[in-house]
């Protein structure tokens, strides 16, 4: 059996760019949500720092993930990226040890 794996990613927007980076990652909720492999799928904004944004993903399998991070969809986001974030965007990957619910 494979071993559910969870991502959390932290994007920060430049100034001037929240909005738009905001309406960009929330159009990627819906179709993440619909892949196979996708236990659940969350945007957080940061109550304290408003160009703070943060992903929280579980997946049913690191193969899941690899082909979420493959689809199509993310491509404008990632190819805006300069334009939109300030530095890189920080991923960290941990294995899921309690049962999703």
């Amino acid at each position: 059996m494979s071993e559910k794996v969870s991502l959390v990613a932290y994007l920060h927007a430049k100034p001037g760019k929240e909005q738009e980076l905001a309406e960009g990652l929330m159009a990627l909720v819906g179709p993440s949500r619909s892949e196979a492999g996708c236990i659940d799928y969350h945007l957080h904004r940061s109550t304290e720092d408003p160009q703070c944004f943060m992903f929280y993903e579980n997946w049913v399998a690191m193969a899941d993930l690899d082909e979420h991070l493959k689809m199509p969809y993310l491509e404008p986001l990632l190819t805006r990226k300069d334009e939109l974030l300030e530095g890189d965007i920080k991923i960290e990957f941990y294995t899921m040890l309690s049962a999703p619910g």
